[in-house]
C-alpha cells in the first residue's frame, strides 16, 4: 500500500506531447467537387450505367444519383484551376499616379447658334401698312425685312397676382367647441322652437286654404255611380232530386252533428290527407 504521506510523482511530465498539426489550404477550404466522369464509376455504384456511358449523362441532374453516404456530386463543369473568379477591370485611368499629376476636366462643347423663329405677325403687320397685299409682295417685303422672335421677348414675365395686404395666409383655425350652449342644451331647444315654427306654418296654410262649397248631385252624375242590383238565381238542380229526403243519418240529434264538425274543423290542422280526415301528423 503506498504511504498516503509521501508526495506522489508527477507522471505526466514522461508523456509524449502532441506536435501541433499544420493543414494545408486546400484541407481547409478543399477545392469544390467537380462532376463524375466515366473514369470515376465503378463497379457497385449508384450511378453505374449499362451500355453506351458518356461524360454527358453525369451532368444532368435529372439523372445522377446521390451515392451512399455521399453528398450529391455537381453536375455542372467548372474551370480549370488557373481562372480567377470575379470581375476583372483594367487599369486605363492611369491610377493614382495620374489623378496626382493631372485633373481630367470636361471640356465644355461649342454651342450652335440656334435659329430663331420668323415673327410673321409682325412682318405681316408692316406688309399691311406698307399698303402690300399680294403674295408676291409679301414674299418680297418678308426678304427684305426679316423679323425674328427673340428668346428674350419669349419669355413673358408674369406679374404677381394682387394680394390684399392684410390677407392672412394658411388654414383657418377650427372654432372653438361650445361647452356652455352643450351643458345648457341650447340644440335642444333650437331644434324645439324650428320644429313649433314649422308646425305653426303648417296649420296657417290649412287656415288660408279656400274651403269650397257643397257640391250638388245631378241625375248624370247619380246615373254615373248608380250600380245595378245582381239577382243571385239558385242553384239548378235535377226535378227527380227535389224532393228526395236523405235515407242514412249517422247522428242521432242535429246537436250532436254539430259538435262532431266542430271537433273536426278543430283538428283540422293536424290531420293527414286531401279531406283532413287521416292520421295526426305528430304522434
Amino acid at each position: 500500500m503506498p504511504d498516503p504521506g509521501k508526495p506522489r510523482k508527477d507522471l505526466s511530465r514522461w508523456k509524449k506531447k502532441k506536435q501541433p498539426v499544420h493543414r494545408t489550404v486546400s484541407q481547409i477550404c478543399p477545392p469544390p467537387r467537380r462532376p463524375l466522369t466515366v473514369v470515376d464509376i465503378r463497379p457497385g455504384m449508384e450511378n453505374e450505367r449499362l451500355g453506351v456511358v458518356r461524360d454527358s449523362m453525369f451532368q444532368n441532374p435529372l439523372i445522377v444519383k446521390a451515392e451512399l453516404g455521399k453528398p450529391r456530386e455537381r453536375s455542372c463543369s467548372l474551370p480549370g484551376v488557373d481562372f480567377n473568379y470575379g470581375l476583372y477591370i483594367q487599369g486605363i485611368d492611369g491610377g493614382v499616379p495620374e489623378a496626382i499629376g493631372h485633373w481630367n476636366v470636361f471640356k465644355q462643347q461649342p454651342t450652335c447658334p440656334h435659329e430663331l423663329t420668323r415673327n410673321y405677325i409682325a412682318m405681316n403687320r408692316g406688309a399691311v401698312k406698307a399698303g402690300l397685299v399680294t403674295a408676291r409682295e409679301n414674299m418680297l417685303y418678308r426678304e427684305l425685312n426679316d423679323i425674328r422672335i427673340n428668346d428674350q421677348e419669349d419669355r413673358r414675365q408674369k406679374e404677381p397676382p394682387s394680394i390684399p395686404p392684410n390677407m392672412t395666409f394658411g388654414i383657418r383655425s377650427r372654432p372653438s367647441t361650445p361647452f356652455f350652449d352643450l351643458l345648457q342644451h341650447r340644440y335642444q331647444q333650437l331644434w324645439i322652437q324650428e320644429q313649433k315654427a314649422t308646425q305653426q306654418a303648417i296649420k296657417m296654410e290649412k287656415k288660408q286654404k279656400v274651403i269650397l262649397g257643397k257640391l250638388y248631385e245631378t241625375r248624370s252624375s247619380q246615373l254615373r255611380k248608380y250600380k245595378p242590383p245582381v239577382k243571385l238565381d239558385t242553384l239548378w238542380h235535377m226535378p227527380h232530386f227535389k224532393k228526395a229526403v236523405s235515407h242514412l243519418d249517422t247522428f242521432p240529434t242535429d246537436a250532436a252533428r254539430q259538435r262532431a264538425l266542430k271537433a273536426h274543423k278543430e283538428e283540422h290542422a293536424v290531420r293527414q290527407g286531401t279531406l283532413r280526415m287521416g292520421n295526426y301528423t305528430h304522434p
